[in-house]
């Protein structure tokens, strides 16, 4: 019994003094010394070699960048080296030989479209897998390819390149004149007084012959006096021959006549001083014109020197609008183009005209040109200084080469449009453009009638190919060589 417990002791004693070092070296109480440590340490992981391919957040958030650059708090962002990047694979390989009728892949891309190529499936540190390249899908043509799932889902359009009428609606604001050629003005060319005044005030409608006033005029009185003079003595002048034939008398008199018509006198009272054989002592001033009265300066018994205004009265039945064009459309308009008007007054009513004149100078304050357009007015609806808006069609002349606006990506140096190649391929193609108007874009060089261009998708083919582009500037990395064969090498 004695026996038994003297090893049993022994036994425990081990045991337990074997736990407790157990213990002791998993809560790092006891350490070994630097040898035996160096002996249970686990092999040391290599240094990544290659290139810098991107830089990645220093916190482990999914942030990259191609270039240095810092987080908000100051932490440089870690560079990931080529051969530093996730990959599962336990030995690389090369992409196996493509079976009758598949495509061989050439290279795989960073999927975040970071400058970073794999001869070899990978993820990067997002673990999202590289996306295969395939043979045919670069070019050097400069054209980009486009699978027609990918086209489908991005709604890929394209239209043929034509001839259009480049047409543009110039819109400016008008305000509505008079038209200086249907003013008159009753202004007599001798003295006298106003004897009476007819039924007619400011903004009176007359029409031509009606009777605006009677008057007096002693210079008339004596002029008519000598005709019948010269008419009843049969006194002929000299200056005959250089008279008019409708001038002379039955007895050649013209120089009474000739001084009547030269003061302003009507032919009515001429006539009445020869038929009548008398001279009456006032004589009407009728109304020139048909139109609106816009001033009357007159009233009964007032007296007048020549060349005063009795009355100025205008013909509204065409009126001029006042268009204020913007300086950088003014070599748009041109004359006798097609114009329309609204009018705040009228709302829903459209009323036209052609533009007539376009004024030489510019007016400094606005930096507009006036344009006038003529305007009928047969119901008098548009009265002097109403406002309204005015859109003149310029161009449309003739047909040009043009595509939809929205086939042209403007960057502001350059203007492009992706040229459909047919097959999933298309090709950035630089071109000159002119007008603009009406939805399209006149092309002047780069495009030909009938060719084919995107005009809905443009953007996201066009961020394809600058990827693309990106891709071709770094060759796909050589396959890593084991450290074996360097020993055997």
């Amino acid at each position: 019994m004695k026996r038994a417990v003297r090893y049993v002791v022994p036994v425990a004693a081990i045991a337990a003094a074997a736990g407790a070092g157990l213990w002791a070296g998993q809560t790092g109480l006891l350490q070994l010394p630097l040898g035996e440590r160096l002996n249970v340490a686990k092999p040391a992981t290599p240094e990544p070699t290659g290139p810098i391919i991107y830089y990645r957040d220093p916190d482990g958030k999914p942030l990259f960048s191609d270039t240095p650059k810092t987080t908000e708090t100051g932490k440089a962002y870690l560079p990931v080296r080529e051969g530093e990047d996730v990959s599962f694979n336990t030995a690389p390989a090369m992409p196996a030989a493509p079976v009758d009728g598949e495509r061989r892949i050439k290279f795989y891309r960073n999927p975040m479209g970071l400058p970073d190529t794999s001869p070899t499936p990978k993820k990067d540190q997002m673990g999202m897998d590289y996306i295969p390249v395939y043979e045919g899908e670069d070019s050097d043509d400069g054209s980009i390819k486009i699978s027609l799932g990918k086209i489908q889902r991005t709604g890929v359009e394209t239209a043929i390149v034509g001839k259009h009428p480049i047409t543009r609606l110039i819109q400016a604001p008008g305000v509505v004149a008079v038209d200086e050629r249907r003013v008159a003005v009753v202004s007599p060319k001798f003295d006298g007084y106003v004897v009476k005044v007819g039924n007619v005030t400011t903004g009176t409608h007359v029409k031509e012959g009606d009777v605006l006033a009677t008057v007096f005029g002693q210079a008339v009185l004596d002029q008519a006096a000598r005709l019948l003079i010269e008419q009843n003595s049969g006194w002929t002048r000299s200056d005959e021959a250089a008279s008019p034939p409708g001038l002379k008398g039955p007895a050649g008199v013209v120089g009474a006549a000739r001084r009547l018509q030269n003061l302003g006198v009507p032919e009515e009272f001429i006539d009445q001083v020869k038929t009548e054989r008398r001279v009456p002592d006032t004589f009407t001033i009728r109304a020139p014109i048909s139109g609106d009265v816009l001033e009357r300066d007159w009233s009964d018994g007032q007296g007048f020197k020549a060349g005063d205004v009795g009355f100025r009265i205008v013909d509204h039945s065409m009126v001029w609008m006042m268009a204020n064009v913007a300086e950088d459309d003014i070599a748009s308009v041109k004359p006798e183009q097609r114009v329309t008007v609204t009018m705040r007054a009228y709302p829903g009513r459209v009323f036209e005209g052609r533009v007539k004149v376009i004024y030489p100078h510019l007016m400094k304050e606005t930096r507009t040109a006036q344009v006038r357009i003529e305007m009928q007015n047969p119901d008098m609806a548009l009265l002097p200084d109403m406002y309204g808006e005015v859109a003149i069609a310029t161009g449309g002349n003739a047909d040009a080469v043009a595509v939809p606006a929205s086939a042209v990506i403007d960057s502001g140096t350059r203007q492009v449009v992706l040229l459909d190649l047919g097959d999933g391929r298309y090709e950035p193609r630089e071109v000159k453009l002119g007008k603009t108007g009406d939805g399209f874009r006149e092309v002047l060089s780069g495009l030909s009638e009938g060719d084919h261009v995107v005009v809905n998708g443009n953007f996201l083919i066009d961020a394809e190919s600058n990827l693309q582009s990106a891709l071709k500037g770094f060759e796909a990395p050589s396959p890593i060589i084991s450290s074996d064969t360097k020993a055997s090498q």
